[in-house]
């Protein structure tokens, strides 16, 4: 006979297998993760101009420096370079990744308070079958631009950890970068990028 301290036990590791090994995965860790944003102790630092950089001579600009060939969601060609002269966010994620999808509300809400014509946002889906991660932003109403990349991704987007976050200034330099989970619908996040925008 089975005692009920070996049964509830083995009950335990059966539920976490369950939720770790199958579909239900993202439905547990979605909320968690998203309750942990919440509490502000995973805020993303506010993106600083990169004070290496020597100003542009006025009428000169040079090339950008990110030749990245991306694919948009209905399988347009699209390139980084087109967005010179804007900051960019730029955002590594999948839909199988809890910590990705997480952080996506917090980057849908800073997208809506930021102006398009200064600050841009690139997310790049990671996921093998694209259906997968059209399947998310419909199903969440996200309406911020997703591209697949068309090529390998070259430094510094060739991260081996998702969620990453890559910032760009205006003429392409890397601003700020940050590998994890991170609220970025901040006052200080949202000012850091106007700045740099301007």
């Amino acid at each position: 006979m089975v005692s009920r301290s070996f049964f509830l036990q083995f009950a335990g590791l059966g539920a976490l297998a369950l939720v770790l090994f199958t579909d239900l995965r993202p439905v547990v860790l979605d909320p968690l993760q998203r309750g942990i944003l919440a509490t502000g102790w995973w805020r993303a630092a506010a993106p600083q101009h990169p004070a290496s950089l020597a100003p542009a001579r006025a009428g000169r600009r040079a090339a950008y420096p990110h030749e990245l060939a991306l694919t948009t969601l209905d399988g347009r060609p699209a390139r980084l370079s087109a967005l010179a002269g804007k900051v960019v966010f730029v955002n590594l994620w999948a839909s199988w990744c809890p910590p990705c999808v997480a952080e996506l509300p917090g980057i849908h809400a800073l997208y809506q308070r930021m102006n398009p014509a200064k600050v841009a946002f690139v997310l790049i889906s990671l996921d093998e079958n694209p259906a997968k991660a059209r399947a998310l932003l419909k199903r969440q109403n996200y309406t911020f631009p997703v591209y697949f990349p068309a090529a390998p991704l070259p430094a510094p987007f060739d991260s081996p950890s998702l969620p990453t976050t890559i910032i760009l200034t205006p003429d392409g330099q890397v601003a700020a970068q940050h590998t994890g989970l991170a609220e970025y619908n901040t006052a200080e996040f949202k000012a850091g990028l106007e700045t740099l925008a301007k």
